[in-house]
């Protein structure tokens, strides 16, 4: 299954209102310098082409939502989908989402935090790699509000098992809840352009929902 290229940035288009990159964060940074609005906020660990946040801050105005992707020219890409449509309440960053949400998350601010189809590090020897590990679940849970959700979705039965077993040693988060899988009504509705990759070729997407309580 080959991936469609990416479309080339359009030079004209200042994405500074939409983009910064982590390593150039100063120890201060706060949520509040990537948003005009404080509103309940929701982040997105691995945003690749951007189609949630592109979906998701058009269809909750009334949130602000903050991707987090390493690969540098997915996260451009995700940037410029946001600035073609001024979209003032979504914002990309581009690094290491788990540092980043180490240093400059404070406790009990984030509404909810979104995991699709992350990296599943085949190999065993590299999958002490994998963004869905006991450290992280604990940042997970210092940073979510009471009744925040986490969402973790993959196409990986094993990543999918192995992570539920994590989030059982973790009784402050209720779960797993179960996603239905929702009816495509157009050719881009899907939570991720994974999912629509996944399930265009008859994958199994294996969905959880988990709420801090």
């Amino acid at each position: 299954m080959g991936r469609r290229a990416l479309r080339k940035l359009n030079p004209t288009l200042d994405l500074s209102p939409y983009y910064a990159e982590i390593e150039d964060l100063t120890d201060e940074c706060t949520i509040s310098d990537f948003f005009t609005q404080q509103q309940p906020l929701e982040i997105e660990v691995g945003s690749g082409k951007g189609l949630f946040m592109q979906t998701a801050s058009v269809d909750h105005p009334e949130r602000n939502f903050l991707g987090i992707e390493i690969a540098r020219k997915y996260a451009k890409h995700c940037a410029s989908r946001l600035a073609r449509q001024e979209q003032a309440n979504a914002f990309m960053l581009q690094g290491d989402a788990l540092g980043f949400i180490s240093k400059h998350i404070a406790n009990n601010i984030v509404a909810a935090i979104h995991v699709y189809f992350p990296d599943p590090w085949w190999k065993a020897r590299h999958r002490k790699r994998r963004v869905m590990n006991e450290s992280f679940v604990t940042d997970i849970i210092r940073c979510l509000i009471p009744n925040g959700i986490l969402h973790f979705w993959t196409d990986v039965k094993e990543y999918f098992d192995v992570t539920l077993e994590l989030l059982e040693g973790f009784p402050e988060l209720s779960g797993p809840n179960a996603v239905e899988e929702k009816t495509a009504e157009h050719d881009l509705d899907y939570r991720t352009h994974f999912e629509r990759r996944m399930r265009k070729n008859d994958i199994p997407v294996y969905r959880s929902q988990f709420i801090l309580s």
